[in-house]
């Protein structure tokens, strides 16, 4: 599996998104996830399982001006 274009050399079987989340300690307020592509909801961080070939993309937004 891919996160941000890296090997992730986390990957097992059964790992969510809020697993990557997770292991990543991202704390970030507001991400944006895409796994191939496709734009994945919240709610489904935690049950969305990833496959070994997926491209998983994380990314945070900031705010200011």
């Amino acid at each position: 599996m891919r996160l941000n274009d890296r090997e992730f050399e986390h990957w097992k079987e059964g790992l969510t998104i809020q697993d990557v989340i997770d292991i990543m300690r991202f704390v970030y307020p507001r991400l944006v996830i895409k796994v191939n592509g496709k734009l994945i909801k919240k709610e489904e961080y935690s049950s969305f399982v990833l496959q070994e070939n997926d491209d998983l993309k994380i990314y945070h937004l900031l705010a200011g001006g």
